[in-house]
């Protein structure tokens, strides 16, 4: 992708997720009625007017882009540039008044992610990151931690409901008893935390890419590795994580995978 195409890009994303946040703090302050999605997730009218005003700012900055958005689905064809959007990712916290909900903006050039922007408007905090251009926190330049053992990493699971039921559980419940401490924060927070040094491995087995795309794009240009449970690269239909520093998601992934494999008879 072109720099100045780069540049307006990323300046049009974090405009939309200033602008979902003025929508999804109106909103909590005030209240919703919630309504639930044909797959029984909650949906209000915050997710839909956030969603609303991020893809006005999108299309006049980039109209050529296509946008998949949480809310509203695909507008334009696939193929070039498409924005992937979640406008209030974490409803259900938002719903349950916990500030652990954020906007989602990331976009793609084909099959490459180039850029990402995670805006919590509650929690107080956006961080954003382009291809080659580092990752940044309200303006300040982030990056991984140096651990380099499991018994000194700090892992966080967020929704781990699928993993329960897998073979890799027990290698799990290892890896947990080896580290030095175990947290749950979840959505957004804990890979926030992971850029910029605070914690040093995040598993999931239940997501979208919707939820993870631009968090993809700010772990790793903080120097850490992101791919699903399998070690394998994100695409649009990935529903796991794998995310730490280097050492740490090498570790954790040798002892995934030698789980997963299940013994001849």
């Amino acid at each position: 992708m072109q720099s100045d195409i780069a540049t307006k890009a990323m300046l049009a994303a974090r405009e939309a997720a200033a602008a979902a946040g003025e929508v999804i703090r109106h909103y909590w302050h005030r209240g919703v009625e919630v309504e639930l999605k044909s797959d029984a997730t909650p949906v209000t009218i915050a997710d839909r007017e956030a969603e609303q005003a991020i893809r006005q700012i999108l299309q006049a900055a980039l109209p050529e882009a296509a946008i998949y958005g949480e809310e509203f689905g695909l507008e334009g064809k696939q193929g070039g540039l498409l924005w992937l959007v979640d406008p209030l990712d974490g409803t259900k916290s938002f719903v349950r008044r916990t500030p652990f909900f954020s906007t989602q903006i990331a976009l793609m050039d084909g099959d490459e992610l180039v850029l990402g922007v995670s805006s919590a408007p509650i929690y107080g905090e956006t961080m954003w990151a382009s291809v080659g251009g580092g990752a940044w926190l309200d303006g300040e330049r982030v990056k991984v931690a140096d651990t380099s053992a499991i018994s000194q990493a700090s892992i966080s699971t967020g929704n781990v409901k699928t993993l329960t039921a897998d073979v890799r559980w027990d290698a799990l419940g290892q890896l947990i008893r080896d580290s030095n401490r175990i947290r749950g924060y979840g959505d957004f927070c804990h890979y926030h935390l992971l850029a910029r040094g605070s914690l040093d491995l995040v598993i999931e087995s239940d997501v979208n890419i919707l939820d993870i795309a631009a968090l993809v794009m700010i772990v790793r240009e903080a120097g850490g590795v992101f791919t699903d449970l399998d070690g394998g690269p994100i695409t649009l239909n990935t529903r796991s994580v794998l995310a730490g520093t280097p050492a740490i998601h090498a570790q954790a992934l040798e002892r995934l995978c030698l789980s997963s494999t299940w013994p001849e008879y």
